[in-house]
């Protein structure tokens, strides 16, 4: 448990807390979270999820604009739905792009645990992906991500990066329930014509 590991566990707790709140801010808590776990990730021979801090620094500007642009236009950040159809899709393409991408790592690396560490970060870009777009169903992935991220870094000896994802799966778990009761509340003021 290094000062790192401390820092990048308690930025990230604000920055999902934030994100569950639908608080603009949780786009830089962020960023400073996935730099930070980069390189930490890095020295711990976790490829995959070294470079799935880098996209998801890509995906956190996106996801700023994103909830920037919709806030300007709704006066709120406002929760979208996705078709089942396109959920099954999308999950199809981040398995197979996790394969691909584990067995890269497998053959041309010293990952530690390439093709696990390969499928979750592909999952994990496709959750954040969804975050970006105002999806629920982000919330239900990263519960099932988090449980699996908590084994690998157990078995990493990362114990502290370990209760952060346990804390992840309550704080997806209690995204979830929030969005849904927002998600209830911008229905009605539609129905109403509000």
């Amino acid at each position: 448990m290094s000062p790192l590991e401390i820092i990048a566990v308690i930025i990230s707790i604000i920055g999902v807390t934030l994100t569950i709140r639908r608080n603009m801010w949780c786009w830089w808590f962020n960023f400073v979270a996935f730099v930070l776990y980069a390189y930490l990730f890095y020295e711990f021979k976790l490829y995959g999820e070294t470079i799935l801090q880098f996209f998801f620094m890509g995906m956190n500007f996106y996801g700023f604009y994103h909830w920037f642009k919709g806030k300007q236009q709704d006066h709120e950040i406002r929760i979208e739905p996705i078709a089942s159809k396109t959920v099954m899709l999308q999950m199809g393409f981040a398995a197979i792009g996790g394969l691909i991408f584990g067995l890269i790592l497998k053959h041309f690396t010293d990952a530690a645990v390439p093709m696990l560490d390969s499928q979750l970060a592909a999952f994990s870009l496709l959750a954040t992906y969804w975050t970006s777009r105002k999806h629920i169903a982000t919330w239900v992935l990263w519960v099932f991500v988090d449980i699996v991220y908590v084994g690998m870094f157990i078995y990493k000896d990362l114990f502290l990066t370990a209760g952060l994802y346990t804390a992840f799966v309550a704080l997806a778990a209690f995204g979830w329930w929030q969005w849904q009761q927002v998600k209830k509340k911008q229905a009605h003021r539609h129905f109403k014509g509000v």
